[in-house]
């Protein structure tokens, strides 16, 4: 676990640069969950359903579950009564059923469209065509997708030592984020967040324009 001198740097950082620091907390035991949560954090990123509903279950009911993952439609309702952000909306399809899931439980669930910025065919998202594509359909049917508010962008680098590519690759989302917010019906104060950076490059992403990062080893120690 991060020692409380380092936690204390962290958290000096990232607030001094606006940036809200998720701590990715897959596979990870409770303990190590509520140590951190003793320390003030909050906001906890979780990749698979099943681990995240359990840990909901026996944690505070305080703490911001973010669903970092890849999503399947069909897992969407397991999640809905009490996930804070999804991350990880990568189809028209998919946001169709995180509205019905929420309007279930009369919630309004904030959504991250996942763009698709590395070079890796094993990474999920949308490239910039088809995320234009998505907010068309949004906007012909915002009125029946009320359950459900596109609150940014989140996108994965490529796995590379190679530094220019990474900046690269967060360059592009942000850019695009930036146009998404200035230029179509999306430029409100909801559409605020630009989630990409992980342990091994949240610096670089944090200068290349994020305001949210996703950290887990740097925390809890190398995954087994």
């Amino acid at each position: 676990m991060v020692s409380k001198e380092e936690w204390d740097r962290l958290c000096h950082e990232f607030i001094s640069r606006g940036v809200t620091l998720v701590a990715v907390s897959k596979t990870k035991p409770l303990a190590d969950i509520r140590e951190l949560y003793a320390l003030g954090q909050r906001d906890f990123g979780e990749n698979y359903v099943r681990e995240m509903v359990e840990k909901y279950t026996d944690l505070p009911a305080d703490i911001h579950w973010h669903f970092i993952g890849h999503l399947q439609s069909n897992k969407v309702k397991n999640i809905a009564p009490f996930v804070y952000l999804i991350h990880s909306v990568d189809s028209f399809k998919l946001l169709e059923e995180v509205n019905k899931q929420a309007l279930k439980y009369g919630r309004k669930i904030d959504v991250l469209l996942q763009m698709y910025i590395a070079s890796e065919e094993t990474k999920f998202g949308m490239d910039e065509k088809e995320i234009i594509v998505l907010l068309d359909h949004y906007d012909a049917r915002k009125e029946q997708l009320q359950n459900v508010r596109i609150c940014g962008l989140m996108g994965m680098a490529t796995n590379t030592d190679n530094e220019a590519k990474i900046r690269s690759d967060f360059f592009k989302l942000h850019n695009f984020f930036v146009f998404l917010k200035d230029t179509s019906f999306f430029a409100k104060e909801y559409f605020s967040v630009c989630s990409m950076g992980m342990s091994s490059d949240y610096q670089l992403a944090i200068e290349e324009g994020s305001n949210m990062v996703r950290i887990g080893s740097l925390l809890f120690g190398v995954r087994n």
